[in-house]
């Protein structure tokens, strides 16, 4: 059975969304490679903008058919003032300007091709190979404050700006119909009897006039049928309906004590952002809870979680206890799709690590869907201890080290890549 696919998404003036998806497919590997010499160089605020992406003139080049060496030929030189008729013309070297791009003496040659990739386009380039793991839509909720406007219909009754037009007319094309069908068969009635009335010549004057009047009678009653009646409108209906969407909620838990400098914390904040545009491509809404903590824990904003400082010691599980609380009484694991990131130093109360490792083995895990432990140090310390027997038994839970700014995104890469990439 043929079928034909109408693409009607808008497209922009002397630009064509086909072609430009097949320019992204065919040179996607080095779209890639670009995206991440971009990323490497901006900011994390920045992440999620366009970019202008450069191609070398070799990876674009099309094949050509050309003139091989010899052959006879004719060519005509338009605005020339150094030949005439019959002089010959000598073959310009190879290597030179017409050398298919090669440099010039000069610095002259042929220029990179340069276009820019829009921000969705950036952003699927950039999390293209990654995944969530464990990823499950947890409940698809009715009640989500989202609302879709969907067709329903036409109506009798609505706003002139949603007349539909064709509808209506033929709406008041039907009613006509209707209306003066039983007149339209009696109209023929009565003009075959006043033709065949004609035809006779013994036909009285008077029942020939009287024919002719009941004609002009039901012809005006006729014209007083409306053309056009206010029950003829139809308007397009439309209904607002509730959107499903799936929730997710990211925690993201930080060490402030004095052992955390503003360098450290930058790192923490660069992970946590590009966590959270991870997981904004995979859910419709994301909230984000922000929980720092010292020898005390406390929920706060973002300003005061990533500005705020602190001094004094460092007791890490009253940042588990709170996440814990604040899941159980806001964030049920049956409506939502739970996240946690930690982000610190390692360093921690000795008596209190085997405390952590209970709570996220016992009350943590089994509630989220993924649960990433990032130390912003090189040295192993009593937490990372602890928490390294957690990963060897639980698959939802990971661990890394980050010393430097250049880390974050091979470390975010290696954290959540796609099962079976490289």
């Amino acid at each position: 059975m043929l079928q034909q696919i109408v693409d009607r998404r808008l497209s922009g003036k002397n630009k064509s969304i086909g072609n430009r998806e097949r320019f992204l497919r065919r040179y996607r590997d080095q779209i890639r490679d670009a995206v991440k010499k971009a990323v490497s160089g901006r900011s994390i605020r920045d992440i999620e903008q366009g970019e202008d992406i450069t191609l070398p003139r070799r990876d674009v080049s099309e094949p050509v058919f050309g003139h091989g060496q010899g052959g006879v030929r004719e060519t005509v030189h338009p605005g020339n003032r150094e030949y005439v008729r019959g002089d010959r013309v000598g073959r310009p070297p190879s290597g030179g300007a017409g050398g298919g791009g090669r440099g010039s003496q000069d610095g002259g040659g042929e220029d990179d091709f340069v276009f820019r990739i829009t921000r969705d386009e950036f952003m699927q380039i950039f999390f293209d190979d990654l995944a969530l793991p464990h990823l499950v839509r947890t409940q698809l909720l009715p009640d989500a404050p989202e609302w879709k406007s969907q067709r329903a219909g036409y109506v009798s009754a609505g706003n002139p700006a949603s007349l539909h037009v064709v509808r209506s007319m033929r709406t008041s094309l039907g009613r006509r119909i209707a209306m003066g069908g039983e007149l339209r068969q009696h109209l023929r009635e009565l003009q075959d009897a006043l033709a065949k009335a004609e035809r006779l010549d013994s036909t009285p004057r008077a029942e020939i006039h009287a024919l002719q009047q009941r004609i002009e009678a039901l012809i005006r009653r006729m014209r007083r049928i409306p053309f056009l009646d206010p029950l003829d409108l139809r308007f397009r209906n439309r209904v607002r309906i509730p959107q499903p969407t799936a929730k997710a909620v990211m925690f993201c838990l930080m060490d402030v004590s004095g052992s955390m400098d503003e360098e450290r914390k930058d790192i923490a904040k660069r992970f946590f952002i590009l966590l959270y545009l991870f997981l904004q491509r995979h859910y419709e809404r994301t909230d984000v809870v922000f929980i720092r903590h010292h020898t005390q824990a406390a929920e706060v904003g973002e300003t005061e979680f990533f500005q705020a400082t602190e001094s004094g010691g460092t007791v890490v599980s009253s940042a588990l206890t709170l996440m814990h609380e604040v899941i159980q009484a806001r964030y049920p694991p049956g409506d939502w799709n739970i996240y946690g990131a930690q982000a610190s130093d390692g360093e921690n109360w000795y008596k209190d690590s085997a405390l952590c490792r209970d709570l996220l083995q016992q009350k943590l895990l089994p509630l989220v869907r993924y649960y990433a432990y990032v130390q912003v140090a090189g040295d192993e310390q009593n937490l990372w201890e602890e928490y390294d027997q957690v990963r060897r038994n639980e698959p939802n839970f990971a661990m890394r080290r980050i010393t430097d700014a250049a880390d974050i995104y091979p470390v975010f890469r290696e954290l959540f890549r796609k099962a079976g990439t490289s």
